[in-house]
């Protein structure tokens, strides 16, 4: 939760957060809350404001006008909704490849560029992507994962510039090992998994939820005004020893 100092840092802040109903999206959803922002939250299931399918053809757009309406405008936008499993590269079906990639890519894609009009009409638009240590390296049996994730890195980047004359800051938050319900199932299958990030990390631990919240608030926040167009590991330490 926000310290003393930090609640009320958000104040005024309209955001959407998909992916809200669990992991990093839920405990961003309430990080921003904490702070003084409204929010819209939106996942499949979960207790959320809205349930939807981010691939949906026009949801995005749907998003975007409840947002507008509800809050009266929009600022924030961070599209945490994300899959990812296991698949080697022999035998990995076309669906499941573009499956991930219609969650991880397209579907961010399509609410940056939706909500984009409004975030340039606010002057100080926030926009954080989530990412992943692997939209810099790549890792085994995570071809779609990491192809996705390196492609929003790219569109991260692409945005950036594009919407920077307008006041608008766009970053990826790229998170290393997190304990959250989208990694719980490898953890539990390959408990050795687990350990050996647990290891890597010269902070001893998996990452929790709230360590990429916190990051993520302080990027949609004034204290970030001059950041834009990064990726930002937070993965406590991991990558140093690739």
């Amino acid at each position: 939760m926000a310290s003393d100092a930090q609640a009320g840092r958000l104040s005024g802040r309209r955001a959407i957060v998909t992916g809200a109903g669990s992991g990093i999206g839920a405990a961003t959803a309430e990080r921003l809350v904490a702070d003084g922002a409204q929010v819209l939250t939106v996942d499949l299931s979960g207790e959320v404001d809205l349930h939807a399918d981010v691939t949906e053809p026009g949801i995005n757009a749907r998003l975007v006008a409840q947002a507008v309406e509800r809050m009266g405008g929009l600022d924030t936008v961070i599209p945490c909704a994300g899959i990812s499993a296991f698949h080697p590269l022999e035998g990995h079906d076309d669906a499941y490849f573009d499956r991930v990639l219609q969650v991880n890519l397209v579907a961010v894609f399509r609410l940056v560029r939706d909500a984009a009009p409004h975030l340039k009409a606010a002057g100080n638009g926030r926009i954080v992507t989530i990412g992943s240590t692997t939209s810099t390296y790549g890792d085994e049996g995570l071809c779609a994962y990491s192809a996705s994730k390196h492609a929003v890195l790219g569109l991260t980047k692409s945005a950036a510039a594009e919407l920077g004359p307008f006041g608008v800051t766009v970053n990826c938050v790229q998170p290393g090992a997190i304990d959250t319900p989208m990694t719980a199932p490898a953890f539990a299958q390959m408990p050795e998994y687990r350990t050996f990030w647990e290891g890597k990390a010269p902070l001893r631990r998996l990452g929790q939820p709230q360590d990429i919240a916190d990051v993520i608030a302080f990027l949609c926040s004034d204290d970030a005004r001059f950041m834009s167009g990064h990726g930002l590991w937070v993965d406590g330490g991991a990558m140093v020893r690739h």
